[in-house]
């Protein structure tokens, strides 16, 4: 593997600072944000000076009940192509659910979600990255993600379900220690744990961010600075293996560069202090490589079961039985927080339209109305939505909007289908209710 040293997630909104950063070996871009063809000039003059840049997908929904799509597996290698990278990188998470096979509609999480540590949701789940593997030019690693909540009955270990992925499939690994700290305060898991039972000779890097904590529950915002109990599981994970990079990721809030110039000095720090004081550690990983292949039967009873739990978080359905009810209210208010952010940078001109009312006039419309084509098609729907009859806007507010609205899609919005019908279709096709 690749010796990627320290470096940080490109981000247009420091795409300057991070230029000028001394001592940046690397960089991360979020592969849907950019177009092969049109690449970001700042990304290209890193590339002009060898600094390798990785890719790193978000929507393949690899832990998904459908096998991946042909058209996003495409793109992605593209962008690898584009960028001369040595490996990709995508999540081990379910991004939608729904459509064919569950009778009910297809819903977008605009979110990473946890997948069920099942034996049935890891042989998916290991079929799904054989496919991508196939699919992409060159090596495929996968991040372990942050949880808000548990799925109930699992079988496995975080450690364990990475470790039988790794061993199963060949994928290398990326290593959160910031989500593993957050499993650890949301759900109990321990982080110390999770890292002895991991395979780390599949570890391609590592990925460090910050977070908050409010009533209890920790965020993974990626707009706070690392905390230290951050970079003291990054510390313990140096101490079992020398990591080949380390990134630090940060998507919100950015501060100056002096202030991330010293987040990667701690974070070089930490390495520094896992690695004097390493250890030989013993590895309580439950192996099995048992071939299970993952049958038609297997991928439905999933879809069927993360439709109901999706359809629960964005469209006002029951919660299944079993989950922690207050939390997935939680995790419904995170993924429309984040619904109205990105809308709002996709789509920048209808808060300046809307003003302070934006946030909360857009909070309604995602309380009712699931996200169902991307958020460039959420925008738009949003702005349909505004223009209904009933709708809670001046006549200033419907006239700016309308005139966005028809320079982006066609003279008239067209018709909705009443969100009453989505929630009772899918409670009835999916909860038998």
């Amino acid at each position: 593997m690749k010796r990627l040293g320290t470096g940080i997630g490109w981000r247009p909104e420091i795409a300057d600072a991070v230029e000028a950063m001394p001592g940046v070996d690397w960089v991360e871009a979020v592969a849907e944000n950019l177009c092969p063809g049109h690449l970001p000039a700042s990304l290209l003059r890193l590339r002009e000076r060898g600094v390798t840049v990785v890719p790193h997908g978000v929507s393949l929904g690899l832990g998904g009940a459908d096998r991946p799509d042909a058209g996003r597996l495409a793109a992605l290698a593209e962008r690898v192509e584009a960028l001369g990278s040595p490996l990709v990188t995508e999540h081990i998470a379910f991004v939608r659910a729904g459509g064919p096979g569950t009778f009910s509609p297809c819903l977008e999480a605009g979110h990473l979600l946890p997948v069920p540590r099942t034996r049935d949701a890891l042989d998916v789940l290991c079929e799904n990255v054989r496919i991508a593997q196939e699919a992409l030019p060159v090596p495929l690693a996968v991040e372990n993600i942050a949880a808000l909540f548990a799925w109930p009955g699992e079988e496995l270990t975080e450690g364990q379900f990475l470790y039988e992925l790794a061993d199963r499939t060949g994928v290398r690994l990326l290593i959160d220690v910031a989500n593993l700290h957050t499993n650890h305060v949301n759900n109990g898991e321990d982080p110390a744990r999770a890292l002895a039972e991991l395979p780390l000779e599949a570890l391609a890097y590592v990925h460090v961010a910050g977070g908050v904590e409010r009533d209890g529950v920790w965020h993974d915002s990626h707009a706070h600075p690392v905390p230290a109990p951050v970079l003291d599981v990054l510390a313990d994970l140096a101490s079992r293996v020398t990591p080949p990079g380390v990134l630090l990721e940060r998507d919100e809030d950015f501060p100056g560069p002096a202030e991330l110039e010293g987040e990667l000095a701690a974070i070089r720090a930490a390495v520094e202090r896992g690695r004097t004081g390493s250890r030989d550690s013993a590895r309580c990983s439950g192996r099995s490589t048992e071939e299970r292949p993952a049958g038609e039967p297997v991928r439905r009873r999933l879809a069927l079961d993360q439709t109901a739990l999706l359809s629960a978080l964005v469209a006002g359905t029951p919660a299944p039985e079993g989950f922690d009810r207050a939390r997935l209210a939680v995790q419904t208010g995170a993924l429309a927080a984040k619904r109205a952010g990105v809308v709002a940078k996709v789509a920048p001109e209808l808060p300046e339209i809307l003003g302070a009312a934006y946030r909360p006039a857009f909070l309604a419309y995602a309380g009712t109305r699931p996200m169902s084509g991307g958020y460039r098609r959420d925008a738009l729907d949003f702005a349909a939505h505004l223009l209904e009859p009933g709708a809670p806007a001046d006549a200033r507010v419907r006239r700016e909007v309308r005139a966005w609205w028809r320079e982006r899609s066609g003279p008239v919005p067209r018709s909705r289908r009443p969100v009453v019908r989505l929630v009772r279709g899918v409670r009835r096709t999916v909860l038998g209710r």
